[in-house]
């Protein structure tokens, strides 16, 4: 069985670099890209099972890199994850499959990539 591939989206290194490693420990095949320019470029070239895309981000923030993940790809599940919980409410948020305040215990959100693609 192919590993799920992952493309993790965020501004800081350490944050990609702890879920990198995290998400690899549970099996998933992880590719990271910092900016929302990046992934959207990465999305065109990879078949990602799934994103994980902070969203206070400089340049094109995560809302709209959201957006325009989903116009290439619509079926690509996205979860948003930011240290910001009020953008739970953002209702452009709700296009995306769950959303996980950023932490440093990745738990929660290992389980609902888990959750997300069945396994």
């Amino acid at each position: 069985m192919k590993k799920p591939f992952i493309l993790v989206v965020d501004d800081e290194e350490n944050v990609r670099l702890l879920f990198k490693e995290e998400l690899e420990d549970e099996g998933f095949s992880v590719d990271l890209a910092e900016n929302g320019y990046e992934a959207i470029e990465k999305v065109k070239g990879n078949d990602y099972d799934l994103v994980v895309l902070d969203i206070k981000m400089p340049g094109i923030d995560g809302i709209r890199t959201l957006s325009e993940i989903k116009a290439l790809r619509k079926n690509l599940p996205v979860i948003l994850c930011s240290a910001y919980s009020e953008y739970k409410q953002d209702l452009t948020s709700w296009i995306s499959e769950d959303y996980v305040v950023k932490s440093a215990d990745t738990s929660e959100l290992k389980q609902k990539i888990k959750n997300i693609l069945g396994l």
